[in-house]
């Protein structure tokens, strides 16, 4: 359950299409909702303005389809990450609005009517390399599901820095740029380097021996000479993507 929903709700009582009664059963599992093997956070969309998102790695498929009919119920979107494709199967068939992005390893359920938002502002997604795309992906489903514009430049290294250089103007022009990179991680310093907004740099577990799965990138990262640049957990594109769509919201209020 989300602000509108609730607002919408608070309207139809003071009109009288819905008595307080009613209106009390739909808010009475607020804040939160025990299944018994989770605590599931209905007040989360009325703190922050975005829903709960299932972690899906370590649930069980029904662990995964409970939590998601809990949050549909209550009118909110769910976001379900590191999904598996036995347990995206297994949404897809429960919810006709299932969206699944084999990518991304994600799937997006929204209630009936609940239409996707139009996307607001820009985010500037960019990846070092094509074995990148699944965490680059991930940010991106993320940030459209919570109403950020996203746009994608893929594959565009320091191997071949006049692959990225093309795309300076797009760059920009966003309002926070996402840069996902393995092996040394260099791309993000490049990047922060060109553009004058936030830099959410993302290491990826891809490399070689010596790149310790996304360490040598992470420690890159968190080392760069250019500012602006802020750095997420290796391969952690949904925390990535949350917080690009998060600075992106506040820089179109402002605007």
């Amino acid at each position: 359950m989300d602000q509108e929903v609730i607002r919408h709700l608070l309207d139809q009582v003071a009109t009288g299409a819905t008595t307080p009664s009613e209106a009390f059963e739909r808010l009475r599992h607020l804040p939160f909702e025990n299944l018994g093997f989770a605590h599931v956070d209905h007040h989360r969309a009325i703190r922050t303005g975005h829903p709960e998102v299932i972690f899906c790695q370590g649930k069980t498929r029904q662990q995964v389809v409970a939590i998601a009919e809990r949050i549909v119920d209550r009118g909110s979107a769910v976001l379900a990450t590191r999904i598996e494709p036995d347990t995206a199967a297994a949404l897809s068939d429960r919810f006709s609005t299932a969206d699944h992005d084999a990518v991304a390893r994600t799937v997006v359920v929204r209630p009936e009517g609940n239409v996707a938002p139009a996307g607001a502002g820009r985010v500037a997604v960019v990846s070092a390399g094509t074995s990148d795309l699944p965490v680059a992906q991930e940010a991106v489903v993320t940030a459209r599901t919570m109403g950020a514009a996203v746009e994608t430049i893929y594959d565009v290294g320091v191997a071949g820095i006049h692959r990225l250089l093309a795309y300076r103007e797009q760059l920009g022009t966003a309002r926070v740029v996402v840069v996902v990179a393995g092996m040394e991680g260099a791309l993000a310093s490049v990047v922060g380097g060109l553009v004058r907004v936030p830099v959410i740099a993302v290491p990826t577990s891809i490399g070689y021996g010596a790149s310790f799965h996304g360490l040598a990138a992470l420690l890159s990262m968190l080392n760069s000479c250019a500012a602006g640049v802020l750095v997420v957990n290796i391969d952690n594109g949904f925390g990535a993507g949350y917080s690009a769509a998060v600075i992106n919201q506040q820089t179109a209020a402002e605007a």
